[in-house]
């Protein structure tokens, strides 16, 4: 991974190393990697990730089909 440093800004180029960092999942794999993980756990994790996953498509669908509300909005002020 490579950020390129401008004018001697190294806050900017952290912030931009930070954000480069979480959308590829380093931190979360860093998380879960400080301490061991049983096969058996992660295979219940995983499955219940697929799970959570599933359902939150199933739920976008059917509000792009319009059988379901979709999420509240906030009223305007």
């Amino acid at each position: 991974m490579q950020v390129l440093v401008r004018d001697n800004n190294v806050d900017q180029a952290l912030r931009v190393l930070k954000k480069k960092m979480q959308r590829e999942g380093l931190f979360r794999e860093m998380k879960d990697r400080r301490a061991y993980e049983k096969p058996s756990e992660r295979r219940v994790r995983q499955k219940a990730q697929a799970i959570s996953r599933h359902r939150k498509a199933a739920r976008k669908k059917l509000q792009r089909e319009g059988l379901i509300a979709g999420p509240k909005r906030a009223a305007a002020r």
